[in-house]
């Protein structure tokens, strides 16, 4: 056995930044989570982090882009697996702006826009005064 292969293994309390984007349920794969890191698109304390292997411990505060906002995280704890959603919510804490954390998608339905169903077509029609009974 060499040295070498004791340097590979993770030392507790550390883990990979692309792994741990992933164990948190942030990005679908583990190689999209590599390859935003890669791109250089990832912050670690205020500094641009472009290696995925690059070591994260509690208390790091990560900046990234996810979909159309950016998410600014502060690592709470490692985790062993990538489990369930409310286990990997439990390994951080969101610190993104209020205004950019709107959890839920406006709908076009709500805002008066798009197809209307059925029966907002039937309601329609009926308060139509040009239609013939």
């Amino acid at each position: 056995m060499s040295g070498r292969s004791a340097d590979l293994e993770p030392r507790p309390g550390k883990i990979r930044l692309d792994k741990w984007l992933w164990h948190a349920r942030f990005f679908k794969t583990r190689g999209i989570s590599a390859k935003l890191v890669s791109g250089g698109h990832v912050r670690v304390n205020s500094e641009k982090v472009s290696k995925p292997a690059h070591a994260v411990v509690p208390g790091d505060v990560l900046t990234f882009p996810q979909a159309s906002r950016i998410r600014v995280i502060r690592i709470v704890a490692i985790g062993e697996r990538r489990g369930p959603a409310p286990e990997a919510a439990t390994l951080y804490e969101d610190m993104s702006p209020q205004e950019e954390r709107s959890d839920i998608p406006a709908s076009p339905k709500f805002e008066g826009k798009g197809r209307p169903t059925k029966r907002d077509r039937r309601k329609l029609d009926l308060n139509r005064p040009d239609t013939l009974d």
